[in-house]
């Protein structure tokens, strides 16, 4: 989830503008997440398609071998 769609419950107002020390404190937060790994920002759609297209290269790939 991003924080651009997130509504802070202290002041009500969109967790990305940064208004409050919630929101601020939240932002951070979430901005240090995403930057733990480099497919921590990837949907799990995409991890799911990434997976398909790396086992279809894998069966061609042992398929041509074969």
């Amino acid at each position: 989830m991003t924080y651009d769609r997130l509504v802070c419950a202290n002041c009500a107002s969109p967790v990305s503008e940064g208004r409050c020390r919630v929101c601020r404190a939240v932002r951070q937060q979430m901005l240090e997440e995403q930057g733990q790994g480099p497919l921590a920002g990837m949907s799990p759609a995409m991890l799911i398609a990434l997976m398909v297209v790396l086992l279809t290269a894998l069966a061609l790939l042992a398929h041509q071998t074969a």
